[in-house]
């Protein structure tokens, strides 16, 4: 079926990102109002674009009205649906939350719809080398987004991302090339049907080499994920909310869309030591992701490394290839967007309300501020997975999927994993709820609250206020990441993610749905 419906959810953001600039020659407060409109715009195109694929399978679209393969073709299917869904819905959601938190500039707002371009072009792009190019855009936006705080250190983050991420981006650049000289074609569905037959050639075994390594290091798994914690730990919180939710989402994304479109299963069945390496690297993510994540005090640099591992699972379900761990796989990518994004938003707000940046600064919040504190611990509950959930779902089908595979390996990492996830988040439970009277606690408490009961005349004013003067505290306004202020908008995104990533526990039979076509054509 073909929808022109696809190259605007690419043009959309992108030329909406030229008004922010053109509108500073005048004033410099109206790039939240552009990307309100364009992100709202771009939800109901992708709405509208996923009803399409849930009724009636795959969307395409060819530009140009150039065939492939000379041509560029823009698809969503069974696999990218789900994928363009989170783009469009986060994009909106941490708008709500910047409304009150900020950046306000108009250059902020410009990178910011850049990049929701480039997601959505990697999202939706049935060509390698297009691949590259929105790969490359959404790197560009993405580096001024980490810089937006102006300080030292996040210009030294966003430049050590830049430096890794050229690299990546390169490698990747270098995997297509061997890719287009063994075949003579770019697309992706003809590139699946000229590689069959000679998966052993050096040049596709170097292309499949490249790409994966590539895409590795702008996934951020280990031992590739050295410029997420900086990059995560030192960009404003807004800025962390956006990219923990999407730019690695992405570019996992993109693995397993090449895995399973380009290279197929037959290729792993062909050379099962790729299979087999594969596998091998996602199994010291998760393991060395959660580990370091255990035994991090800062808050945002433990949700950093716990990425590092939850897509370390992403990858190993698209590697076993077997429909229960893509399965997997596709419902903890949209998963781990949505709990990632809420996690930060939260650390935003009880920075700004406490000056809380590490694990013992948590210590009895959970009186302080209880609506936020109950949505941390339904997030981190998920990111155990704990049932009913989507981090439950997820894990169980690429565990499932490994068995069935008889990759038992994998499926004894995944329990690991899960038991460290537990260990460092029952260790911030601990802090927000049963931290002793006598350990350090938040300067404020006990001033109108029983802190042992934690009803007191302030127990729910975490929305519109602060703590008072967290500058002599060492707080949040000298934290020049956190956000001003709090709002009612910010507090109900972070409680609206933890509700959906509940009601996403029991989702099943829709993500079945959008796969079932897909995953046809892909094991036939």
């Amino acid at each position: 079926m073909t929808d022109g419906l696809l190259p605007l959810l690419v043009a959309v953001p992108v030329l909406a990102a030229v008004v922010p600039p053109l509108l500073s020659l005048r004033t410099t407060g109206t790039g939240w109002y552009v990307a309100a409109v364009a992100c709202a715009v771009e939800a109901a195109l992708a709405a509208l674009v996923v009803r399409s694929v849930f009724l009636g399978g795959a969307v395409r679209h060819v530009v140009g009205g150039y065939e492939r393969p000379y041509g560029i073709e823009l698809v969503v299917d069974g696999l990218s649906a789900p994928v363009v869904a989170l783009v469009a819905v986060v994009s909106l959601g941490v708008l709500a939350f910047a409304y009150t938190a900020g950046p306000r500039r108009n250059s902020f707002y410009s990178a910011y719809l850049l990049l929701v371009g480039g997601l959505m072009g990697v999202s939706v792009t049935g060509d390698l080398f297009n691949m590259f190019v929105f790969l490359e855009i959404t790197g560009l936006a993405t580096y001024a987004l980490v810089a937006a705080d102006r300080s030292g250190r996040s210009a030294v983050a966003a430049l050590k991302y830049l430096i890794l991420g050229t690299t990546g981006a390169s490698l990747f650049l270098i995997g297509v090339g061997y890719a287009f000289v063994e075949t003579g074609t770019l697309n992706m569905v003809d590139l699946s049907e000229r590689l069959a037959g000679s998966y052993g050639d050096r040049a596709v075994l170097a292309s499949f080499g490249f790409i994966l390594v590539g895409l590795g290091l702008k996934t951020a798994v280990f031992p590739l994920h050295t410029w997420q914690p900086d990059a995560y730990s030192y960009a404003p919180d807004t800025v962390t909310t956006f990219i923990s939710a999407l730019v690695s989402t992405v570019a996992a994304y993109a693995i397993g869309r090449i895995v399973l479109t380009v290279f197929t299963p037959a290729f792993f069945e062909a050379v099962p030591a790729a299979r087999a390496a594969v596998l091998a690297f996602a199994a010291v993510s998760i393991l060395a992701g959660s580990a370091l994540a255990a035994v991090q005090t800062d808050i945002k640099r433990m949700l950093a490394y716990s990425s590092v591992s939850q897509f370390g699972l992403v990858i190993a379900g698209f590697a076993l290839v077997t429909p229960d761990a893509v399965l997997g796989a596709v419902v903890h990518l949209v998963g781990h967007g949505l709990m990632k994004g809420g996690l930060f938003a939260a650390a935003g707000v009880m920075a700004a309300r406490h000056g809380a940046r590490t694990v013992g600064d948590y210590a009895r919040l959970g009186y302080r501020s209880p609506v936020v504190a109950g949505a941390v611990g339904i997030l981190g509950v998920v990111l155990v997975g704990i049932p009913p959930s989507v981090g439950f779902l997820g894990k169980w089908y690429i565990a499932v999927g490994a068995v069935r595979a008889g990759a038992w390996p994998i499926a004894v990492v995944v329990f690991l994993s899960t038991l460290l996830t537990l260990s460092y988040v029952a260790r911030l439970l601990e802090r927000l709820y049963f931290a002793g009277p006598t350990e350090p606690t938040d300067p404020a408490v006990g001033a109108g609250t029983d802190a042992g009961t934690g009803t007191g005349a302030d127990a729910d004013a975490e929305v519109g206020a602060r703590d008072p003067d967290p500058v002599a505290d060492g707080g949040a306004r000298a934290d020049s990441r956190a956000p001003a202020a709090v709002s009612t908008g910010m507090v109900a995104v972070i409680v609206a993610a933890a509700v959906v990533v509940v009601a996403l526990g029991f989702a099943a039979a829709p993500f079945e749905a959008f796969l079932e076509r897909f995953l046809g054509g892909v094991f036939a």
